[in-house]
């Protein structure tokens, strides 16, 4: 049984949003507020965590922000109708993806289903024989599936499951263009839907990463109005 976090100050959420996700089987825990959701998280990390993102004594992106620091562990925000800034930010920092209020129950499940399986792709074993489970090198780019390992020029990089899933499939074909709806089919599940700006975040942030690692850094090519391609070095 996952265990997900669900970290909101609308104790309306909380409870409609727990009831629903446990009647998917899920376990569900409930913060509402950032600092008591991080204090838990010390002790025991969940399997998944869903932001809000405006909270009483320490907002969503913080709380981000500290996550980021020792787990790649899946994180939904759930934003205002409006906070398009904050969407784009959220992925930059590191979300995985986010859901706008209000939002479809329904929908939210379904996301976090999305992601609770690409993580048990990358960790289990139920995919040891594939193709996509091999240790990959691509010039300084050396990719471990199995363990979610990056490293660039020796270097270990950390990635989210998304940012791990887009760089592999650019990785793997050096040289061909990928469009940012073949990057969603990698991405997301098919029941999800998500449109071209979340792509590209998670691409800057992604090259933000690699880019920490090294600074001159730049096999991920975009290639405007087409999509993005990744040139071996």
């Amino acid at each position: 049984m996952s265990r997900i976090a669900l970290v909101d100050d609308d104790r309306n959420i909380l409870t409609s949003v727990s009831m629903t996700l446990e009647a998917e089987g899920f376990e569900v825990e409930t913060y509402n507020d950032g600092q008591s959701a991080l204090d838990a998280f010390n002790k025991r990390l969940p399997d998944m965590a869903v932001l809000d993102i405006k909270m009483p004594r320490m907002d969503g992106m913080d709380l981000l922000q500290r996550l980021r620091q020792k787990t790649s562990m899946p994180v939904i925000f759930l934003t205002s109708k409006d906070d398009e800034i904050d969407e784009v930010l959220g992925l930059r920092m590191g979300a995985d993806d986010y859901v706008k209020k209000p939002f479809s129950q329904r929908l939210l499940v379904e996301r976090i289903r999305a992601l609770l399986r690409r993580q048990d792709v990358i960790a289990g074993d139920e995919v040891a024989t594939t193709e996509e489970t091999k240790v990959m090198i691509r010039g300084e780019l050396t990719m471990d599936p199995l363990r979610h390992a990056v490293k660039w020029k020796g270097n270990d990089v950390s990635l989210t499951v998304t940012e791990f899933l887009l760089l592999q499939a650019l990785a793997q074909r050096p040289g061909f263009v990928k469009s940012r709806d073949q990057l969603m089919d990698v991405a997301y599940d098919d029941q999800v839907y998500v449109d071209d700006r979340t792509i590209d975040s998670h691409i800057k942030r992604l090259r933000k990463k690699m880019r920490q690692a090294d600074d001159e850094f730049s096999a991920i090519e975009t290639l405007y109005g087409i999509g993005y391609r990744y040139n071996e070095e």
